[in-house]
Protein backbone atom coordinates (compact mmCIF):
# COMPACT_ATOMS: atom_id res chain seq x y z
CA UNK A 1 0.00 0.00 0.00
CA UNK A 2 1.16 3.57 -0.54
CA UNK A 3 1.95 6.06 2.22
CA UNK A 4 -1.53 7.62 2.09
CA UNK A 5 -3.19 4.27 2.67
CA UNK A 6 -0.71 3.39 5.42
CA UNK A 7 -1.47 6.75 7.05
CA UNK A 8 -5.21 6.12 6.86
CA UNK A 9 -4.95 2.60 8.30
CA UNK A 10 -2.54 3.54 11.08
CA UNK A 11 -3.93 6.92 12.06
CA UNK A 12 -0.47 8.45 11.62
CA UNK A 13 0.04 11.27 9.11
CA UNK A 14 2.19 10.71 6.05
CA UNK A 15 4.56 13.40 7.31
CA UNK A 16 5.02 11.57 10.62
CA UNK A 17 5.48 8.25 8.83
CA UNK A 18 8.38 9.76 6.87
CA UNK A 19 9.74 11.23 10.13
CA UNK A 20 9.57 7.86 11.92
CA UNK A 21 11.32 6.24 8.99
CA UNK A 22 14.07 8.89 9.08
CA UNK A 23 14.50 8.25 12.83
CA UNK A 24 14.85 4.53 12.18
CA UNK A 25 11.68 3.56 14.02
CA UNK A 26 10.50 1.91 10.82
CA UNK A 27 12.81 -0.27 8.81
CA UNK A 28 13.52 0.92 5.31
CA UNK A 29 10.36 0.22 3.38
CA UNK A 30 10.23 -1.18 -0.10
CA UNK A 31 9.96 1.26 -2.96
CA UNK A 32 8.48 1.05 -6.39
CA UNK A 33 10.61 1.60 -9.50
CA UNK A 34 9.38 5.18 -9.42
CA UNK A 35 10.63 5.57 -5.83
CA UNK A 36 7.27 5.53 -4.03
CA UNK A 37 7.23 3.90 -0.61
CA UNK A 38 5.27 0.67 -0.29
CA UNK A 39 4.02 -0.44 3.12
CA UNK A 40 2.66 -3.76 4.28
CA UNK A 41 0.50 -4.72 7.27
CA UNK A 42 3.54 -5.29 9.50
CA UNK A 43 4.65 -1.68 9.01
CA UNK A 44 1.13 -0.39 9.63
CA UNK A 45 1.08 -2.43 12.85
CA UNK A 46 4.40 -0.86 13.85
CA UNK A 47 2.97 2.59 13.13
CA UNK A 48 0.00 1.86 15.39
CA UNK A 49 2.42 0.71 18.08
CA UNK A 50 4.38 3.96 17.77
CA UNK A 51 1.18 6.02 17.82
CA UNK A 52 0.00 4.33 21.00
CA UNK A 53 3.39 4.84 22.66
CA UNK A 54 3.23 8.55 21.73
CA UNK A 55 -0.28 8.76 23.20
CA UNK A 56 1.18 7.46 26.47
CA UNK A 57 3.81 10.18 26.35
CA UNK A 58 6.90 8.11 25.64
CA UNK A 59 9.76 10.02 24.03
CA UNK A 60 11.28 9.00 20.72
CA UNK A 61 14.28 7.36 22.38
CA UNK A 62 12.03 5.30 24.60
CA UNK A 63 9.85 4.39 21.64
CA UNK A 64 12.90 3.23 19.71
CA UNK A 65 13.79 0.95 22.63
CA UNK A 66 10.22 -0.32 22.93
CA UNK A 67 9.93 -1.03 19.19
CA UNK A 68 13.21 -2.92 19.32
CA UNK A 69 12.07 -4.95 22.31
CA UNK A 70 8.65 -5.55 20.76
CA UNK A 71 10.26 -6.91 17.60
CA UNK A 72 12.70 -9.09 19.57
CA UNK A 73 10.88 -12.26 20.58
CA UNK A 74 13.79 -13.13 22.94
CA UNK A 75 13.32 -9.95 24.95
CA UNK A 76 13.08 -9.94 28.71
CA UNK A 77 9.89 -8.31 29.92
CA UNK A 78 11.96 -6.80 32.73
CA UNK A 79 13.54 -4.46 30.17
CA UNK A 80 10.13 -3.31 28.98
CA UNK A 81 8.93 -2.87 32.56
CA UNK A 82 12.02 -0.79 33.42
CA UNK A 83 11.31 1.63 30.56
CA UNK A 84 7.62 1.90 31.47
CA UNK A 85 8.37 2.36 35.18
CA UNK A 86 10.92 5.09 34.49
CA UNK A 87 8.37 6.87 32.29
CA UNK A 88 5.62 6.50 34.90
CA UNK A 89 7.97 7.94 37.55
CA UNK A 90 8.76 10.92 35.30
CA UNK A 91 5.05 11.47 34.69
CA UNK A 92 4.44 11.39 38.45
CA UNK A 93 7.09 14.07 38.95
CA UNK A 94 5.61 16.23 36.20
CA UNK A 95 2.11 15.81 37.65
CA UNK A 96 3.39 16.88 41.08
CA UNK A 97 5.05 19.93 39.54
CA UNK A 98 1.88 20.83 37.64
CA UNK A 99 -0.24 20.47 40.80
CA UNK A 100 2.14 22.77 42.66
CA UNK A 101 1.91 25.32 39.84
CA UNK A 102 -1.87 25.09 39.98
CA UNK A 103 -1.94 25.60 43.77
CA UNK A 104 0.35 28.62 43.46
CA UNK A 105 -1.75 30.16 40.69
CA UNK A 106 -4.98 29.54 42.60
CA UNK A 107 -3.48 31.22 45.67
CA UNK A 108 -2.36 34.21 43.58
CA UNK A 109 -5.72 34.45 41.83
CA UNK A 110 -7.47 34.36 45.21
CA UNK A 111 -5.26 37.22 46.44
CA UNK A 112 -5.86 39.34 43.35
CA UNK A 113 -8.81 41.70 43.72
CA UNK A 114 -9.45 41.76 39.99
CA UNK A 115 -10.71 45.32 40.11
CA UNK A 116 -9.60 48.69 38.79
CA UNK A 117 -6.71 49.01 41.25
CA UNK A 118 -3.18 48.59 39.86
CA UNK A 119 -2.05 46.32 42.71
CA UNK A 120 -1.76 42.78 41.46
CA UNK A 121 -0.19 39.93 43.49
CA UNK A 122 0.10 37.84 40.34
CA UNK A 123 2.35 40.36 38.65
CA UNK A 124 4.25 40.98 41.88
CA UNK A 125 4.98 37.26 42.21
CA UNK A 126 6.16 37.03 38.60
CA UNK A 127 8.38 40.08 39.04
CA UNK A 128 9.92 38.69 42.23
CA UNK A 129 11.40 35.70 40.42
Amino acid sequence: MNIGEAARRSGVSAKMIRHYEALGLLTRVARTDAGYRQYDEAEVHTLRFIKRARELGFGMGEIAELVSLWQNRRRASANVRRIAQRHADELGQRIAQLKEMQRTLERLIHCCHGDERPDCPILEDLAAA
